[in-house]
């Protein structure tokens, strides 16, 4: 039969061992051992049906403060190793200020911003200014400066991301050529600049991205020939690549210069012949030509009196070449065991 002794007893066990807790999960064992629907005192209220009715009030006080007692103490012993467990990490976690120096890992230049500052290097040591402009265009600096007439491919929705709602006329550029527009709006002949940036476009594989890079470069002046584009081009396809490569005009078309061509030089890999170039020998690298009087016209320059040619190349097309990468992605996947190639 269940009596006052036992509840001193269960009292004086329970706050022992509660307090002699060494962490948590004894704790959480203790709660389970003492209140659980199996534990101690669960068992004890189990047996007040034992007791005389006149004893029965007396014995569920008892147990009704043992148990709130109990529940106290544990919550205290809950917060005391909390904060010890807190103390602990922040023990552990402890930097001494005082101590030398581990030294940092040495980082590098991403080979998308290297290709794109030798490129630029070589420009500015040929005389060519620098200059940028928004990424977020409108049609006439995007296309219609550019003597790009409406219903040309270009415009079509699977080449250019047009912003929304359409109606505003806003688009991220296709090139950076804009650029090139823009500073002759606002600089007068002679001119000489290349227009580095990023550029969009709806193409993603092995060879395309959604966003790439360009260079592009304007000169205009009263006697300035394509025997002077040609110069140009070959002085910095064969500094680039620093080796005394061959260099190839082909007929082309572009809508903003005429005449217009390709630009290939022999290719880098090989001599005979390979999967990069196709076994045939050439690469190819860029576009080119004599810049269209319309061009000229819609920025009022005479083109009676002045000449232009222009060019344009993809930075990251170069970056493959020069470091012999075949997948134009992994300049934008992040992956470090690619990237500590160019520390």
């Amino acid at each position: 039969m269940p009596t006052t002794s036992d509840i001193r007893d269960l009292s004086a066990g329970a706050q022992a061992a509660i307090a002699a807790a060494a962490d948590l999960r004894a704790l959480e064992e203790l709660r389970v051992r003492y209140l659980g629907r199996k534990g101690a005192l669960t068992e004890k209220l189990k047996s007040i049906g034992a007791l005389a009715a006149e004893e029965r009030r007396a014995y569920g006080r008892q147990l009704n403060q043992l148990k709130k007692e109990i529940q106290r103490q544990l919550q205290n012993r809950r917060a005391a190793l909390q904060e010890d467990e807190r103390a602990a990490g922040i023990a552990r976690d402890a930097v001494d200020v005082t101590l030398p120096g581990r030294g940092a890992a040495p980082g590098g230049v991403h080979p998308v911003s290297r290709t794109l500052a030798r490129m630029e290097e070589i420009f500015v040591r040929l005389g060519f200014a620098v200059a940028d402009g928004p990424e977020l265009e409108d049609d006439f600096h995007n296309f219609t400066a550019l003597n790009i007439p409406p219903g040309h491919p270009a415009r079509a929705m699977h080449d250019t991301f047009y912003a929304h709602p359409p109606s505003c006329g806003l688009l991220l550029r296709t090139h950076t050529s804009p650029v090139q527009v823009r500073y002759m709006q606002n600089h007068k002949p002679p001119l000489r600049v290349i227009a580095p940036g990023r550029v969009y476009r709806c193409d993603s594989d092995l060879t395309h991205t959604p966003m790439f890079h360009q260079v592009e470069g304007l000169v205009v002046d009263e006697d300035t020939s394509f025997a002077d584009l040609k110069g140009v081009l070959v002085h910095f396809a064969r500094a680039f690549f620093e080796r005394d490569l061959e260099v190839r005009f082909r007929p082309s078309f572009f809508p903003f210069t005429e005449p217009s061509a390709e630009v290939d030089i022999s290719c880098v890999f090989c001599r005979k012949g390979c999967r990069v170039c196709g076994h045939s020998g050439w690469l190819e690298v860029l576009g080119c030509g004599m810049v269209h009087p319309a061009v000229l016209g819609h920025v009022n320059i005479d083109s009676e009196r002045f000449l232009g040619y222009a060019f344009g190349m993809g930075v990251e097309r170069l970056a493959m070449l020069r470091y012999g990468v075949d997948d134009l992605r992994v300049f934008f996947d992040n992956d470090l065991s690619f990237l500590r190639r160019f520390r």
